[in-house]
């Protein structure tokens, strides 16, 4: 008897696994801005924890590696994040 997996392929199941990563990303950058001793208001956090989308998650991770704030983190490529405190 073959069993049916058309679900672990369906939209539902992608979305899923989407929201499960951007979910692990958001507590892996929030764990990040904590061991570095940057701190992140309530604001901060609620945009962190908010956002659905991994890329861009991956892009605020990457800019925290040497970010001194989060305005760092969160310029866009060409704002240099000092102009915003």
């Amino acid at each position: 008897m073959a069993v049916d997996l058309s679900f672990f392929q369906s939209q539902t199941a992608q979305q899923l696994r989407a929201e499960g990563r951007a979910e692990s990303r958001a507590k892996d950058l929030l764990l990040l801005l904590g061991h570095r001793g940057v701190e992140v208001s309530e604001e901060d956090r609620e945009r962190i924890v908010g956002c659905g989308d991994p890329d861009v998650l991956g892009l605020w991770f990457s800019k925290a590696l040497t970010a001194t704030s989060t305005a760092e983190v969160f310029a866009s490529d060409g704002e240099s994040g000092a102009d915003a405190g």
